[in-house]
């Protein structure tokens, strides 16, 4: 059984022998005082019961927010790296716009010549 289950097992099975303890109390072919005297020990038993499966509860969730934690901070390297692979990428294609818009192409030259004859 994994980690993550354990929590989860151990207060199912409290949780369902508490019930088990009291239908099979109240379906047992008792006298009513008997029956009694045995809620009274089940209810005192109770305390402790809500005691184990608090503790059971509380170290489930410090599990999942570790696990969380451990989720989250990967997360958040990965998001880091794509935005400074974007911001190069960026970088990187402005610089080649600049260097373009700086060496004039002959075709270009060409035609603001021909555009400059037919205007004039």
């Amino acid at each position: 059984m994994s980690k993550n289950n354990t929590g989860s097992f151990l207060g199912g099975m409290l949780v369902g022998s508490a019930l088990g303890t009291v239908v099979g109390l109240l379906a047992a072919p008792r006298t009513g005082r008997e029956t009694r005297q045995i809620l009274k020990k089940s209810a005192d038993a109770l305390p402790e019961l809500a005691e184990d499966l608090s503790t059971s509860v509380h170290l489930q969730a410090n599990r999942f927010s570790d696990s969380t934690l451990r989720n989250w901070e990967g997360t958040l390297t990965r998001l880091r790296e794509s935005i400074a692979a974007g911001i190069e990428a960026s970088q990187l294609e402005v610089r080649e716009i600049k260097q373009s818009r700086q060496q004039p192409t002959e075709h270009s030259e060409a035609d603001y010549d021909s555009n400059t004859e037919i205007q004039s």
